[in-house]
């Protein structure tokens, strides 16, 4: 299954570490822009100073540990979409370029399911697809959001709540997956 992510997927570390736990498990393979990624750096430069750097240097892993994820796209491509937010239709347009089965953003009024499906590209968020792919391979997702909350004591230095992080993370329904009996 190859997933386009967007930047608003990317950017929040928690999810990020995550998805990108469960693609290095060969769930899926991941797929983002060079001006997705840029995005991301933008938008952690709007955090404050050395941000940018961070999001920078967290890119550059990403880049070398999947090399062949990047995708690019004709511009006629970009220019033939239409979005309520033109300023999404990169996203979409690399999504068809990759031949992307999902199209993975929080940014669902943005990409309406019909216009999406329209070119053989499903639109889901990260909870859903993350909460699926927990049903369907629980041991692997369990141990990839362990070892985030692992990580995430590690750094915070103080413990942390699998439930309790997963919703911080925008993930609250896969949170609940991970503790439930």
């Amino acid at each position: 299954m190859r997933v386009l992510i967007d930047a608003c997927v990317l950017y929040p570390t928690v999810m990020r570490e995550v998805l990108m736990g469960v693609a290095a498990q060969g769930v899926f393979d991941p797929l983002w822009s060079a001006r997705i990624l840029e995005e991301w750096a933008r938008a952690a430069a709007r955090i404050g100073d050395g941000y940018e750097d961070v999001a920078r240097g967290e890119i550059a892993l990403l880049k070398a540990r999947w090399p062949k994820a990047e995708i690019s796209h004709a511009p006629d491509l970009e220019a033939s979409l239409y979005l309520p937010d033109p300023d999404d239709t990169h996203v979409l347009a690399s999504a068809i370029a990759g031949k992307a089965d999902i199209l993975l953003t929080m940014n669902l009024k943005d990409f309406p399911t019909r216009t999406v499906s329209e070119h053989g590209v499903v639109r889901r968020d990260p909870d859903s697809l993350l909460r699926e792919m927990f049903d369907e391979d629980p041991e692997t997702v369990q141990q990839v959001a362990e070892n985030v909350r692992v990580v995430a004591e590690q750094l915070s230095g103080t413990p942390q709540d699998m439930r309790k992080l997963m919703k911080k993370a925008r993930l609250p329904r896969l949170g609940k997956a991970l503790v439930a009996p």
